[in-house]
């Protein structure tokens, strides 16, 4: 797998032998005050214990060979046939949420924002950041075997029709392993941009500490959306029957187009993806105004991307992308004459029954990004005759994960493991289910579901998943049953990573 582990090795060692001579200091030197005298105000969480568990909560979706250092010890090897079906090697990735299915679209996203977390506020992750690497290089292995033939990426193992209708352990699954490509004749746009997206950012990740990793991502992420460019078409309608309802495109694919090319231009400097930018940005939709941002649709998050270029490296052709990003943020602070974003009567934002904390850890994350942005060019947003500062943002985004952490009507926890109370039924197989460890024998396809309807508390805890929260009532039952409200998903979790880390830093805890 991608590693960066040898520079971090050496890292360690450095700082152990400067703790070894920091030793034989006197005793008045070490009595130095160890408070943060830049970070005063008091936290009310400890953000970076949620961090931590926020990234651990990646090593319980993997699938495939588990390394020695696998530190979710419930979890064992899974899926090693995985590709098998089609003679290829699709072994590793991720279970998007809650079942074994490995959809590549959710998955391709996940690691976007991985990489983008890392890639704002890795520099402020410390110990942290190995892990949030080693999260991204799982799947990024994954992505390079699912694009290793040209114009052709294998999107999909496992049926979920077959996969739903049975409540097994990973480890034990004996359903259909499908593969399901897309290719010239088959095309799958909003799944093969979203690939070269998450190859491109992951390549940044990686450019210092493995060079020559990156390089083999950033090739593919062009020749992946060279090939989502020319061959267009959803991959709704080409594989309708696999994908829908689970990951349907309802967004189209411009998005995703459009959010592909803004991270190869960023990844690469390459003046063609600027132009390509220019020349299409509005047919893909850069002024449309949703402001919703998630796995399947992708313009917000490309105009708060691209108005980097803008703000930060001063590149005036992409100017109206800070009006683009203006527009998102107006419409979704609340006391703007443009304010449409709905809230809880607890004070989360929400957008939809089904999994809506996915949105608040995105939009978190956007709003952390897009001030840090305008603090470097030293701007605000003005939406009517209201001015929204860089602090304001950083405010709207502290109190949405102040509500997922704990701070909310039933001061419940909304991540699994974190704080006195937190969810214990969650939607999810593995965790539900006896551990091969403590039940070896094999639990059969249709012999979990006395599990699944039952009210006891799942016996494996997925450390730091994120569930998909509460209703507009701010209402939370905690039912196995209820995927909307109790599954965690890895997209939940991906933009959440970097909020935390902003959080963690600004509190003096990192």
């Amino acid at each position: 797998m991608a590693s960066c582990s040898s520079s971090t090795a050496a890292m360690a060692m450095a700082i152990t032998i400067f703790l070894f001579l920091l030793s034989f200091v006197t005793p008045v030197f070490l009595a130095k005050p160890t408070h943060h005298a830049h970070h005063p105000r008091f936290a009310s969480h400890n953000y970076r214990d949620a961090l931590a568990k926020s990234i651990l909560y990646f090593e319980g979706q993997r699938s495939g060979k588990l390394p020695s250092s696998q530190r979710i010890t419930w979890r064992k090897d899974s899926g090693l046939s995985d590709g098998k079906a089609m003679g290829v090697d699709l072994v590793g990735g991720y279970y998007d949420a809650g079942d074994n299915v490995k959809f590549g679209f959710p998955m391709a996203f996940t690691t976007t924002m991985l990489s983008w977390s890392v890639i704002e506020f890795g520099g402020l992750m410390k110990g942290e950041l190995l892990n949030a690497k080693q999260a991204i290089g799982w799947a990024t292995e994954y992505l390079l075997k699912a694009t290793a033939h040209p114009d052709t990426i294998y999107v999909q193992v496992g049926d979920a029709g077959s996969d739903h209708s049975c409540w097994e352990r990973p480890e034990d699954m004996d359903t259909p392993r499908s593969v399901y490509k897309i290719d010239k004749n088959t095309p799958g746009t909003e799944v093969a941009a979203e690939t070269a997206a998450a190859l491109a950012a992951a390549s940044l990740v990686f450019r210092k500490c493995n060079p020559s990793y990156s390089k083999i991502l950033i090739k593919r992420a062009i020749r992946v959306f060279a090939f989502a460019d020319k061959y267009r078409g959803s991959y709704s309608n080409g594989l309708r029957k696999v994908v829908c309802p689970y990951y349907c495109s309802v967004s189209g694919y411009e998005d995703e187009l459009l959010w592909g090319a803004a991270w190869l231009h960023r990844a690469t400097k390459n003046p063609t993806y600027l132009n390509y930018i220019q020349r299409n940005g509005q047919t893909l939709g850069a002024a449309e105004t949703d402001n919703t941002f998630g796995w399947d649709n992708k313009h917000v998050g490309a105009r708060i991307l691209l108005s980097k270029s803008f703000l930060v490296q001063k590149l005036q052709t992409l100017h109206d992308y800070k009006s683009h990003a203006d527009n998102y943020i107006c419409s979704l602070i609340p006391g703007t004459p443009a304010s449409q974003a709905q809230y809880t009567p607890g004070g989360l934002l929400f957008k939809m029954d089904d999994s809506n904390m996915q949105y608040v850890t995105s939009t978190s994350f956007l709003l952390v990004t897009y001030a840090k942005y305008l603090t470097s060019a030293r701007m605000v947003v003005k939406c009517g005759g209201v001015v929204i500062t860089p602090k304001r943002l950083r405010n709207v985004a502290k109190k949405q994960v102040d509500y997922l952490l704990g701070d909310n009507p039933l001061k419940m926890s909304y991540m699994v493991g974190y704080g006195a109370r937190y969810p214990q039924r969650i939607h999810h197989r593995g965790s539900s289910l006896p551990s091969v460890a403590n039940h070896p024998a094999k639990i059969q396809c249709r012999d979990g579901f006395s599990v699944m309807k039952s009210q006891s508390p799942n016996p494996n805890v997925l450390v730091g998943a994120v569930v998909g929260g509460p209703d507009e009532h701010d209402r939370f039952p905690d039912e196995r049953s209820d995927y909307e409200q109790s599954e965690p998903a890895t997209y939940i979790n991906a933009p959440l990573v970097g909020t935390l880390t902003y959080l963690a830093h600004s509190f003096g805890q990192l």
